[in-house]
C-alpha cells in the first residue's frame, strides 16, 4: 500500500517516514502544498496524511483542488490547531478523518487502517482470504495458521491482492501501489515478487489472467473470508 506523507516540519516527517515504512507502506513525502498538489494529482495513492499548516499552498486548499478534480483517495488530515472551525473547514473539503499534533504514531497508523478498510468496503481488523491470514496491525501473514516470513516487498504483495482479492489486477497497478516515487520500478519483478509469494501461500492462490495481470482466491472449498 502507498502513502503520500505531506508534512514540513523536518523532524516529524523523518519520525513517521520509518514509522510508515516499518507498518509496510511505500512512502513518499511532499514538504509544502505545491508539491503535494502536484504528486496527489499524478501518482495512485492508497491514502493520504496531509498536515493543514503548510507553505506555498495550505492544507485545505490542496484537499479542495484534489476533489474537485475527482480524486476520491481517503484523507487523514494532520492540525496543530485546536479551534473546531479548522477542523470543520478540513471535513468540509473532504478529509476523512483527522488528527491534532502532539499525537501518537500507533493512532495514526490505526487511523490509517481504518481508512483503508472503509475504502475497500471491508469491516474486519484482520484480512482474509480462505485459509490466508493477515494482520496489517502486526505486519504480520500466515496460512492455515502457519506464520509467513516475509519481505517487506512480499508483504506490500500480499496486502495489496488480499484487500483487492477477487480482482484482477495489472502489473502496472501493482507497481504503482508498491513502490515509491524514487524507487527504480520495472514491472517485471512484480512477476519475480509473484513467483516467491506463491512459493510460500500456495501457487494456486495467486492466478494469472492472461494479459490482464493476477487475482488473489482462495483455494477450492474455502471461504473468500473467514
Amino acid at each position: 500500500m502507498r502513502v503520500l506523507l505531506v508534512e514540513d516540519d523536518v523532524d516529524l516527517s523523518r519520525q513517521l517516514k520509518i514509522a510508515l515504512g516499518d507498518a509496510g507502506y511505500a512512502v513518499d513525502h511532499a514538504a509544502d502544498g505545491e508539491e503535494a498538489h502536484f504528486l496527489g494529482d499524478t501518482e495512485p495513492y492508497d491514502v493520504v496524511v496531509l498536515d493543514l499548516g503548510l507553505p506555498r499552498i495550505d492544507g485545505v486548499s490542496v484537499l479542495e483542488r484534489w476533489r474537485r478534480d475527482g480524486k476520491t483517495t481517503p484523507v487523514l488530515i494532520l492540525t496543530a490547531r485546536g479551534a473546531w472551525s479548522d477542523k470543520v473547514s478540513g471535513f468540509d473539503a473532504g478529509a476523512d478523518d483527522y488528527l491534532t499534533k502532539p499525537f501518537h504514531t500507533e493512532e495514526l497508523l490505526a487511523r490509517l487502517r481504518a481508512l483503508l478498510r472503509r475504502s475497500a468496503g471491508i469491516a474486519s481488523a484482520t484480512l482474509s482470504c480462505g485459509g490466508l491470514r493477515l494482520d496489517p496491525r502486526a505486519a504480520r501473514a500466515s496460512v492455515n495458521g502457519e506464520p509467513l516470513r516475509l519481505t517487506s516487498l512480499e508483504y506490500r504483495l500480499l496486502h495489496y491482492l488480499i484487500m483487492h482479492q477477487g480482482r484482477v489486477i495489472s502489473r502496472t497497478e501493482l507497481v504503482e501501489h508498491l513502490y515509491d516515487q524514487d524507487f527504480d520500478r520495472d514491472s517485471n519483478t512484480i512477476e519475480v515478487f509473484v513467483g516467491r509469494l506463491r512459493k510460500k501461500i500456495g501457487s494456486d492462490r495467486i492466478e494469472t489472467v492472461r494479459g490482464l495481470g493476477y487475482r488473489l482466491t482462495p483455494l477450492p472449498g474455502e471461504p473468500a473470508e473467514g
